[in-house]
């Protein structure tokens, strides 16, 4: 029996396309490594900062942490007033080829775990990511990858079929959420991964 081609990408935009780590913004604000790396593992943590991906206002989440850790206040509050510092720049290679494949006529959408207010903070800095045929941004839909409803809110949104879909994400476990849904994926965990040659295997025009 032959296998369909699929004919969709769905991108993630966090260190597929966007080279975000907070410690960008942090290296800045602490002359220590190791009290960044304290501060970001015990006050503003990847667990807090997942709240805001899932929908919570930020203003909250500063005053949640203010209140506990009053003498970091500074520092609690720039990770949200100086948000785009935490993104350093673009994954060129990988946004090249997002415009090869628009270029191409490839359908493209992305499922993001973002901030609802800062994903449209991120699109008047990177214009590019305003261009997709489709976006699910979990902080607006109070989803979060990987639960297997983001992917078929993707799907039943943009009348999408999972097979027809190739998904890309830094995260193994949110590769795997959209396999479990039926979709292809490529693991993208580092720039050692040839995401030209992966695309080109599946028969995409690149």
């Amino acid at each position: 029996m032959s296998v369909r081609q699929p004919t969709t990408i769905v991108f993630d935009i966090g260190n597929v396309l966007l080279r975000w780590d907070p410690r960008h913004l942090y290296r800045r604000i602490f002359s220590d490594e190791a009290e960044m790396e304290w501060f970001l593992g015990n006050v503003c943590t990847n667990a807090w900062n997942l709240e805001q991906d899932r929908g919570r206002d930020w203003d909250e989440a500063v005053a949640l942490l203010v209140k506990d850790h009053p003498t970091h206040e500074s520092a609690i509050r720039a990770f949200h007033e100086r948000w785009p510092e935490t993104v350093s720049g673009v994954f060129e290679q990988n946004v090249a080829l997002l415009e090869k494949l628009r270029e191409a006529g490839v359908p493209n959408y992305c499922i993001t775990n973002f901030s609802g207010p800062k994903f449209v903070l991120a699109k008047e800095i990177y214009p590019f990511l305003a261009d997709f045929d489709g976006v699910i941004v979990s902080g607006d839909e109070r989803l979060l990858k990987p639960d297997a409803a983001i992917y078929h809110l993707l799907l039943e949104r943009y009348g999408l079929e999972a097979g027809d879909c190739v998904f890309i994400d830094d995260s193994r476990a949110n590769v795997e959420g959209a396999r479990q849904v039926g979709m292809h994926a490529i693991h993208y965990p580092d720039e050692q991964v040839d995401l030209a040659a992966e695309l080109r295997s599946y028969g995409f025009p690149i």
